[in-house]
């Protein structure tokens, strides 16, 4: 088989590496930077609709154009050169705006291509020579491809640094603004321009933490992650706000707009990282509810905290509101429990299917059969249950009706926090535990 004549001409060959710089020479810099501008805008259209930062962009394609064009033309060294000052500074302007890296660096692969048609276009017109032609095409696309690559670095770190100072900087400010509304001011115009948020609508509170954070670094990450998920899965009516607390929890606010409605169950947690922990407020509306629903997260985080490792991986407010409200004193609480509850508040398996029972049937407006549908027992179960329920108790239910409900609910959360050590007494021959 014949040698292809072409595989034999190496790149680096005195005739090519002539002719790189006469190519480089001929190529029309303002009609080359111009079709570069168009192809980015045309492939990605978002960057035009930026009109603040559209003159910078032409300036940056223009600035690398010009600096490939230079490094082509008087050969020189790739190490001695850096990123022209407007590419830097449109890099910058593009993480304090929060668009993607990706963006910008398919932006640059978009102008690698037309720059390399602008420089075949004139390399024909230079000589017709297959030989030459494909050796020179060699030379350049080395040179360009290491440009484009070495430049790209450099966008890279301007971006990262960047973005990391603008979040810092942006973090302090809505967590100082945060901070302000919580103690009271209501000044939802300046507050609105600092969060990017809507104060003027319904919102639901967020509090979440890693479960035993290992201190691994990246809590935060997974935390506004778990929260996006969230958000989508609820959805919501735009971006929540998302504000670290520290490094393994963080607030967060999802954006409801007029629904006045909110269902942790359609809000799925099936796709966050299982060591994440949810708490939530209710649905409230304005500055003010901004605050309010935020509160109440915070009290149902401090019943799921008092309640490890037992409570379940989301907390609701509706469903916690009266223990939460009684862990000011845990003392008092618990002291309340055990006299409220008497010998039902004994902590055993035994005591905790009789206080279970008790707590449905109460809810259940003291109907055995709603309870025994809604636990999935027979009707004679639930019966035998609440009587010895209430012999536990020492008196009737219904003569203290809703403070036993109450202690129910705080023993059904806290656990032995509330409860007192104890063990099932032994049941009677042929009398089953039911």
């Amino acid at each position: 088989m014949d040698e292809d004549p072409l595989m034999d001409m190496d790149a680096d060959d005195p005739e090519p590496a002539e002719l790189v710089p006469d190519v480089a020479a001929a190529v029309p810099r303002q009609a080359a930077s111009a079709d570069v501008l168009r192809a980015i805008v045309r492939e990605i259209p978002e960057l035009e609709e930026d009109k603040p930062l559209l003159a910078l962009l032409a300036s940056s394609v223009d600035g690398n154009v010009e600096m490939c064009l230079q490094v082509m033309q008087h050969r020189i060294d790739l190490s001695a050169v850096r990123a022209p000052a407007a590419a830097v500074e449109y890099a910058r302007r593009l993480a304090q705006r929060g668009t993607p890296l990706t963006t910008l660096l398919r932006a640059y692969r978009l102008g690698h291509a037309r720059f390399s048609d602008w420089l075949l276009k004139e390399l024909a017109g230079q000589t017709d020579d297959a030989r030459l032609i494909s050796a020179t095409t060699l030379s350049m696309s080395r040179i360009v491809a290491a440009y484009v690559d070495q430049t790209s670095e450099e966008m890279v770190a301007a971006y990262t640094q960047e973005r990391e100072h603008w979040l810092r900087n942006q973090n302090a400010a809505r967590a100082a603004r945060v901070r302000r509304l919580l103690s009271g001011d209501r000044d939802v115009r300046a507050a609105e321009a600092t969060l990017g948020y809507r104060l003027r609508q319904y919102h639901v509170g967020v509090v979440c933490w890693v479960d035993d954070a290992v201190g691994a670094g990246d809590e935060l990450i997974k935390l506004e992650r778990a929260v996006g998920t969230v958000a989508v899965q609820a959805a919501v009516a735009g971006d929540p706000v998302f504000l670290a607390r520290d490094e393994s929890s963080a607030w967060a606010w999802l954006p409801l707009g007029i629904r006045d409605r909110f269902d942790s169950a359609e809000a799925s947690t099936a796709n966050v990282s299982t060591d994440i922990r949810f708490a939530f407020g209710d649905p409230a509306n304005g500055a003010g509810g901004f605050c309010l629903t935020h509160l109440q997260a915070m009290a149902a985080e401090s019943v799921a905290l008092a309640a490890r490792p037992r409570a379940p991986r989301v907390v609701t407010f509706t469903e916690v509101a009266p223990v939460a409200m009684m862990l000011g004193s845990p003392d008092l609480l618990r002291g309340w429990v055990r006299s409220t509850l008497a010998g039902l508040a004994a902590d055993d398996e035994h005591h905790a299917r009789l206080r279970e029972t008790l707590l449905v049937f109460l809810q259940c407006g003291g109907s055995y059969k709603a309870t025994a549908e809604r636990l999935v027992l027979h009707k004679n179960t639930v019966q035998y249950r609440i009587r010895k329920a209430q012999e536990s108790l020492g008196r009737p239910v219904a003569g203290n009706r809703y403070d036993v409900e109450l202690a129910l609910r705080a023993s059904h959360w806290l656990g032995a926090a509330v409860l007192r050590p104890g063990t099932a007494p032994a049941q009677p021959p042929g009398k089953p535990d039911l």
